[in-house]
């Protein structure tokens, strides 16, 4: 049999940190190594148990959750499910959370047993299960690079970047968008989140990057200067006509298990854009992606993904490069410069056989 997830809970609340010991004693294959009410005693509790996965608390006495968490993503890094009712989805407290290093965020479980609650009990289960395959390293500053030079080509118009993540892609995508100056090149990206994350991510890294970022609406057209975020529960797509590309969001069903997916976003690019694109694939849990990237690089795009080491989880770049969707494997603190050097490079050539 294989070894437990272990998991410490940290919550002021004695009803809640029950509430949570009696969700996850009930779950083959977790246990609970230890209880803390505040972020003093659960460093004493982290310390001495060596759990594989923490659940955190937003407000608390002494300490607050975020600041704590910022801590230990410092000092010991561990994955971390922020379950609290700051960090429902859409919140300035759940971007900031996976911003510090959180693998993900769970509102608080209702205190009635029901369809929400079991809903809510199954999510925080699965999201945990998710957390301790996680690879975490020491934190680092936020940004990987200074501002990079505008490539040459960046204002043609018939070039584009498309990006794709999922877990651990928060902290990725501000790192990437961070190092792209305020003129580069048009980038389309897909991230896994839920849809009321999405547009305060957008504000919140509109506000970090030189670059104007938003979420995306039917009609958008990809442009210098511009990064377009998929919504949270509709597909973003790329065609193209007369006038360039052109963003379709579409409500059709869940593809690869996700809406919105990376796959419909490359295939879209490899279609409308062909050899004149740059796909990148960074941290993500399971295999979406792959398909699409496949479908790029057949089309002649440069391909790149997060190389393992870098990863939170690296599923989806994992995917990407067994199927032989990848051209280059990367560490993200060289994603950046690439990024923008493959730009500059792609469709120079005609593609040959």
């Amino acid at each position: 049999m294989p070894r437990p997830i272990r998991v410490v809970i940290v919550d002021d609340s004695a009803l809640m940190r029950e509430m949570l010991k009696d969700i996850l004693t009930r779950e083959p294959g977790m246990e609970v190594a230890g209880l803390a009410r505040d972020a003093f005693e659960a460093r004493d509790v982290i310390k001495a148990t060596n759990p594989d996965v923490i659940t955190l608390d937003v407000e608390m006495p002494k300490m607050d959750g975020l600041s704590f968490l910022e801590k230990i993503m410092t000092l010991r890094p561990t994955p971390v499910i922020m379950v609290s009712s700051l960090t429902r989805e859409g919140s300035d407290a759940a971007i900031r959370a996976l911003e510090l290093g959180a693998v993900d965020c769970v509102a608080k479980p209702g205190g009635s047993e029901g369809h929400g609650f079991e809903a809510t009990a199954m999510e925080l289960v699965s999201k945990i299960r998710i957390a301790a395959t996680a690879r975490l390293a020491m934190r680092r500053p936020a940004a990987v690079h200074g501002v990079l030079p505008t490539p040459r080509r960046a204002g043609s118009g018939k070039r584009l970047i498309a990006v794709g993540a999922s877990t651990g892609g928060v902290e990725r995508i501000r790192d990437l968008l961070a190092a792209m100056p305020a003129d580069c090149p048009p980038i389309v990206i897909t991230q896994h989140m839920g849809p009321s994350y999405v547009p305060s991510f957008a504000v919140r890294l509109d506000r970090l990057s030189a670059p104007t970022v938003r979420v995306a609406v039917h009609g958008d057209r990809p442009a210098q200067g511009l990064v377009l975020i998929a919504p949270g529960d509709r597909h973003l797509a790329v065609a193209r006509d007369t006038a360039g590309f052109v963003c379709h969001i579409q409500d059709t069903p869940p593809v690869s298990g996700h809406r919105p997916s990376v796959d419909v976003l490359f295939a879209s690019v490899a279609k409308a854009a062909g050899a004149n694109a740059v796909g990148v694939i960074l941290s993500g849990m399971g295999r979406d992606g792959a398909i699409g990237m496949k479908a790029m690089h057949e089309a002649g795009a440069f391909t790149i993904g997060e190389q393992e080491s870098s990863c939170v989880v690296y599923g989806m770049p994992r995917a990407a490069k067994e199927a032989g969707a990848v051209a280059v494997e990367l560490p993200l603190t060289h994603i950046p410069a690439e990024m923008l050097r493959a730009f500059d490079a792609v469709g120079e050539r005609p593609r040959t056989a």
